[in-house]
């Protein structure tokens, strides 16, 4: 288990989940707790997800028009930017109202 002094600060400690039952119902916590509002999507326990796109701890992809990822950030918290990814989305929109 990994946490952020920051989860200590703002009371988000939660035992290491062993199930995808488990996974979720943490996931809806922090959602619920931290007010998130954007869709948050939960990788199985075996996380295939985070092999296939190296996420963790997290990243930013932009998936383009054509179901291809046309963005892939650094790995964060610190290591992107989000104005790369407004960028990358500009470009996304352009390409594609240009066709």
């Amino acid at each position: 288990m990994w946490q952020m002094a920051s989860n200590v600060r703002d009371g988000v400690i939660f035992r290491s989940p062993t199930d995808d039952v488990g996974r979720e119902r943490v996931a809806q916590a922090c959602v619920r707790n931290l007010h998130i509002a954007i869709p948050a999507l939960v990788d199985s326990i075996e996380n295939k997800v985070e092999k296939d796109y190296t996420g963790w701890p997290d990243r930013l992809y932009l998936v383009g028009q054509r179901g291809k990822i046309e963005f892939k950030s650094e790995a964060g918290p610190f290591g992107f930017h989000p104005d790369d990814l407004a960028l990358a989305i500009k470009r996304e929109l352009a390409g594609v109202q240009g066709t």
